[in-house]
């Protein structure tokens, strides 16, 4: 049994897990995802048998006496080859750290993991019924998911993708200008409280534009209904675009004065590159 681990945030956690499933899935291995047996309890994965706390417990306190082995993917430079030749050799071990990566056999299995992180209807339903309310959702619609990350990105990599509200709204005027002749609306998905949909409707020269505030389940369902994302460099978009392989734009990765399609990128391409 491989028993996923990771203490960061939840989208780093469900690609961290993802990983150690596909490679588990290959090797007819079970996978149980750790922080998903008590946290972030909206996920399909919180729900299925071995997603229970006494086994969470089992396998921290195992590891931490060192009476369970670990595969610690901790540095990226770590030795991948002996750390699979460990999972192989054990039978039950701990999988922890960030840079497990097997990117050929998350792609292989995708539909499984999209699966496994189905968001509860309780969170989604609403959401759904609340963005066809303003915009129909007819073939005339372009749905644009904007991700602006603030908090802890105000210190993360000295601030570097801790964009202003002005950057935002130059590749939301841009995208808008992309489309003319179709309806236009932006969701935003925030975690910086002082954030205006009436602001971004102003700077983005009338827009339309919506804030529905909600819960981090109910925003990354909102993201992964729209039809195309922008944001900085963040697993949180990511993973809103792995769901129905969004277009996602990488605003570190392109310039709003000559924003095109050709800087919206799918899934399997941006996953390969997470800074």
């Amino acid at each position: 049994m491989l028993f996923a681990r990771d203490k960061s945030q939840m989208c780093n956690n469900l690609l961290q897990y993802a990983h150690v499933y596909a490679w588990g899935r290959e090797h007819g291995r079970t996978t149980i995802a750790m922080r998903f047996s008590y946290k972030y309890k909206f996920f399909k994965i919180s729900r299925t048998r071995l997603a229970s706390f006494p086994l969470y417990l089992f396998a921290k306190y195992m590891s931490a006496l060192r009476l369970l082995p670990t595969a610690s993917f901790k540095h990226s430079d770590c030795d991948h080859a002996a750390l699979e030749r460990k999972m192989l050799r054990h039978r039950n071990i701990v999988v922890s750290g960030w840079f497990v990566r097997y990117y050929d056999l998350f792609l292989k299995y995708r539909h499984e993991i999209c699966d496994l992180f189905t968001i509860d209807p309780r969170y989604t339903d609403p959401v759904r019924e609340r963005m066809r309310s303003i915009d129909g959702a007819d073939i005339s619609t372009v749905r644009l998911g904007v991700h602006i990350r603030r908090g802890d990105y105000a210190v993360w990599k000295g601030g570097m993708y801790c964009y202003d509200d002005e950057r935002y709204a130059a590749f939301i005027r841009r995208f808008a200008a992309m489309f003319a002749g179709k309806s236009v609306h932006v969701y935003l998905s925030t975690n910086d409280g002082s954030v205006s949909a009436e602001r971004y409707h102003e700077l983005s020269g009338g827009v339309k534009v919506h804030l529905l505030g909600g819960s981090p389940a109910e925003d990354l369902f909102m993201l992964s209904e729209c039809d195309y994302l922008i944001g900085p460099p963040s697993t949180f978009s990511l993973v809103a675009a792995m769901y129905r392989n969004i277009p996602l734009c990488r605003m570190d990765m392109a310039d709003a004065t000559t924003l095109s399609m050709d800087d919206f990128r799918l899934f399997d391409y941006w996953f390969r590159r997470i800074v």
